[in-house]
């Protein structure tokens, strides 16, 4: 006998990781075009490369230079000499490597600007998010203490603040993290209004969505890529802060960092000294680092802003 006939097509099967297979390529079309637009900036790829090497010699300090050379019992050269075939950049008053101090120094100072910024965004994307979201009352309460923390100079805040909780790298990565995040919150606020009024957002209310499904799936990615930019930005300006902060003797005296090598120069006397390189060197890294991560920062503008793209 034969088979009975098929009376209706049947529809293809679907295998089960396919969704996810394309969501997958979907992203990677999408940094695949990203790196295509980010290249184009000559600007913003100095940048990163100067970014990508700060970060390889922080992570491989204990590869470029013995920790031993931060311990002054462990110093057996003279104070304050200049540059030499074993010393590149010299030796500071207690007889160091310069060299070594800058290359750990590295380590601490990235490591504050990134964990401060970290904070900064955190605040500064939550409370943007909170008061775009809800508006009225809460905008309204929100931009108040917003302000309140805009209004106060930073400077005068951070030294309080470090002074009363004593010196440690939590402590600075806290002051620095909680005086620095007002900005963010203005900025995400301004997109989060512009996202509210969006007719995706108009039908996830319609269906019931709730307050928490509606920020952290349609506002939150929607203001990533500016939070991101941001960030980026940010993080120069932490660093500029710790530096500060450690100059003026708030940082934490027992770890090295570009801030403190600037503070233990100067306190010294050590541009007299005979090593003029010992805050040459810190305060030229910090410049660097800076302006690094200033060029990627306006370029990741340019690359994600399609208005600033066409210009």
């Amino acid at each position: 006998m034969s088979a009975p006939a098929q009376t209706a097509a049947q529809p293809p099967v679907t295998p089960v990781g396919s969704g996810r297979r394309i969501a997958w390529d979907r992203r990677q079309r999408a940094l695949a075009r990203f790196w295509d637009e980010y290249r184009k900036d000559r600007n913003g790829t100095v940048g990163l490369a100067i970014l990508a090497l700060m970060v390889a010699v922080a992570l491989a300090a204990p590869l470029l230079a013995s920790s031993r050379g931060l311990n002054p019992i462990y110093a057996t050269a003279a104070p304050n000499i200049g540059p030499s075939w074993h010393y590149p950049l010299g030796t500071d008053a207690d007889g160091r490597s310069v060299l070594t101090e800058l290359i750990w120094g590295s380590r601490i100072s990235l490591m504050i600007g990134f964990a401060a910024t970290l904070l900064s965004m955190v605040i500064g994307a939550l409370i943007g998010i909170v008061a775009g979201h809800f508006g009225r009352l809460i905008d309204n309460l929100l931009m108040r203490f917003t302000d309140w923390f805009l209004v106060i100079p930073f400077l005068p805040l951070a030294i309080v603040l470090a002074t009363t909780l004593g010196k440690s790298l939590g402590v600075i990565i806290f002051v620095i993290g909680i005086t620095s995040w007002p900005g963010t919150a203005r900025i995400i606020r301004a997109q989060a209004l512009a996202v509210e009024t969006r007719p995706y957002l108009e039908r996830a209310r319609a269906l019931g969505a709730g307050h928490w499904h509606q920020m952290t799936k349609h506002v939150l990615p929607n203001v990533m890529p500016l939070l991101l930019a941001n960030t980026i930005l940010t993080v120069a300006g932490t660093i500029l802060s710790e530096t500060t902060l450690s100059f003026l003797g708030l940082g934490d005296p027992t770890r090295a960092s570009w801030g403190q090598m600037l503070n233990e120069g100067f306190t010294t006397g050590g541009m007299l000294a005979g090593n003029q390189l010992w805050l040459l060197a810190p305060g030229v890294a910090v410049i660097v680092v800076v302006m690094a991560f200033t060029l990627v920062g306006h370029a990741l503008e340019t690359v994600l802003d399609p208005k600033l793209r066409e210009r």
